[in-house]
């Protein structure tokens, strides 16, 4: 399959100026007019239905679809995609958080703590039904690290089917799911020793030299149909440290091609 990447250059369904700036000139650019009175809800809304309507049109044309965003809940608009393209994969959820909190276990209300529970039918459903999303089984989820968990996150997760693999470095030997598999790669899952531009840095994790061989397996398995990527913090200068390590990973998943 052919990689194609679409980048959509928002956060939270607000502009991201500086995530535009790593597109080159045969990506494709997701960034429909949004009105300016709308809730983050519909603005996501109206961004992920484009972003489906690319992964669809990559995925039915035998392609695979590379999508870059500043925030997880673009993985609402990648999976409808797929679906509308006839794909029903598992999802492998690379994340240092859990994205499970529901309106009712949420302190803060933060949307982008949400989009794993949005994926399965939990919660928060606004984006999911204006994309035409049918909710995944959670038996089809592998949360993978989720190492920094709120209290009542923490409890959904081990009162659901999905698969909490706390460290990574076990997919390097368990069985991988049969059939299409979606990748999410939200790279604060990158030990902050080697990615330090993070909105949301959680101490410890696996290192980037880890997770290069962990994509490599994934990579070898010729089982990727989507790959989606919730970026570094872009407003933070660490030297384009974060940026390269990121994109480094991403051409490790992508094409299989190392630092080494």
């Amino acid at each position: 399959m052919i990689p194609k990447t679409i980048l959509t250059p928002f956060f939270i369904g607000e502009p991201e100026p500086r995530l535009e700036t790593i597109a080159t000139r045969d990506w494709i650019l997701n960034s429909p007019a949004l009105a300016t009175h709308t809730t983050p809800q519909q603005r996501m809304t109206i961004l992920y239905r484009a972003l489906a309507a690319h992964i669809e049109d990559i995925a039915r044309n035998g392609g695979m679809p590379v999508s870059i965003c500043g925030d997880c809940l673009s993985s609402i608009g990648v999976l409808s995609g797929l679906q509308h393209a006839g794909i029903h994969p598992t999802l492998l959820w690379f994340d240092a958080h859990g994205d499970f909190h529901t309106w009712e276990t949420t302190a803060s209300g933060f949307l982008g703590g949400m989009p794993l529970a949005m994926l399965v039918g939990r919660g928060e459903q606004t984006i999911v039904n204006g994309v035409g999303l049918s909710p995944l089984s959670e038996s089809r989820v592998i949360l993978t690290d989720g190492r920094d968990l709120d209290p009542g996150e923490r409890e959904a997760i081990a009162g659901s089917a999905i698969t909490h693999v706390r460290q990574p470095e076990a997919l390097l030997d368990m069985p991988l799911p049969a059939g299409a598999l979606y990748i999410h790669f939200d790279v604060d899952i990158i030990n902050p020793a080697d990615a330090p531009a993070m909105r949301y840095p959680a101490p410890g994790g696996p290192s980037a030299e880890t997770l290069q061989r962990i994509f490599l397996r994934l990579h070898a398995t010729g089982q990727i149909a989507a790959i989606s990527v919730s970026a570094w913090d872009t407003t933070q200068n660490d030297g384009g440290k974060s940026q390269q390590i990121a994109l480094q990973l991403l051409k490790t998943l992508v094409y299989g091609e190392t630092t080494a």
